[in-house]
């Protein structure tokens, strides 16, 4: 990995500390107040740069936006295709498909990503003003 500036730091820290897997844009308009100088160009090559680093992935695009994860170890996600949440999805059988999957198929597996796609369950509920006519 590169040797940090500040402006890096700060974005990696940023990008690993949220829960909410975060587009490249949350990003800049959290670190802006901090960083007044900073660039959107500025956080977008650096999430690049830890993607291709391997210390961060990318989760996949909600609302036109692509969404980064800090947390490279393996898990699946899921995604709302209604609020456009991204949960991470902890399943024992996670950590080890990409072994199975190399050994039954004769593969060299050197990365995975799984993502489910549906609606979670809070959109899933039915809304109590769901029944109501004006």
């Amino acid at each position: 990995m590169k040797k940090y500036s500040r402006k890096r730091e700060a974005i990696f820290n940023a990008l690993c500390s949220a829960k909410n897997h975060p587009s490249a844009e949350w990003v800049y308009e959290t670190l802006k107040p901090r960083y007044p100088d900073l660039s959107l160009a500025t956080v977008y090559r650096n999430i690049a740069e830890f993607v291709r680093e391997g210390t961060a992935v990318r989760v996949g695009v909600v609302d036109g936006h692509e969404r980064y994860d800090g947390d490279t170890q393996p898990h699946a996600h899921f995604i709302c295709d209604s609020c456009g949440s991204i949960m991470d999805i902890e399943y024992p059988a996670v950590p080890a498909l990409d072994q199975s999957v190399a050994q039954e198929n004769q593969l060299e597996v050197q990365r995975y990503e799984l993502t489910f796609r549906g609606r979670c369950g809070k959109c899933s509920q039915p809304r109590a003003d769901a029944h109501i006519i004006n």
